[in-house]
């Protein structure tokens, strides 16, 4: 059994609520999830000892919420090369967030990524739910 990490910034809650369907994913695939928001990690020790990771932001005015990004400095340290990795987000109109994190996981950090970004309006909208599960899934299948 694998244990993946995922990690959140949410404003209203949305990416909270993806972050959390994406972990029912990984459980349901057998393996441990660990649901986290931005501020519970403190330092790259706090990343260190999972199998797979996700990592997840609101979009908010074309950017990432910056607790996000302050994760994505301390990731740099944290020895991620060649782990599984996600990342998704909820959005209202644009859904930068997302891809910004996932292109970091990939080319900065030399991670395996699934085949894309998770973009969600929510985890309950169209489809919402199934697709998060399916996400956590597809991280759970690499490890």
């Amino acid at each position: 059994m694998g244990k993946i990490l995922i990690v959140y910034a949410s404003r209203a809650d949305e990416t909270k609520g993806i972050a959390e369907v994406i972990g029912e994913g990984v459980r349901s695939s057998g393996h441990e999830a660990i649901v986290k928001k931005t501020s519970e990690i403190k330092g790259e020790e706090d990343l260190k000892g999972y199998d797979g990771y996700a990592f997840g932001s609101a979009t908010y005015h074309g950017e990432m919420i910056t607790s996000m990004k302050q994760i994505l400095f301390i990731a740099e340290r944290a020895e991620l090369k060649d782990k599984p990795g996600g990342s998704f987000g909820a959005y209202g109109w644009s859904g930068e967030a997302a891809v910004r994190i996932f292109d970091t996981m990939h080319h900065i950090y030399k991670m395996k990524m699934v085949a894309g970004p998770l973009m969600l309006k929510a985890s309950w909208v169209e489809g919402g739910i199934e697709a998060a599960q399916e996400y956590g899934k597809s991280i759970a299948a690499m490890i």
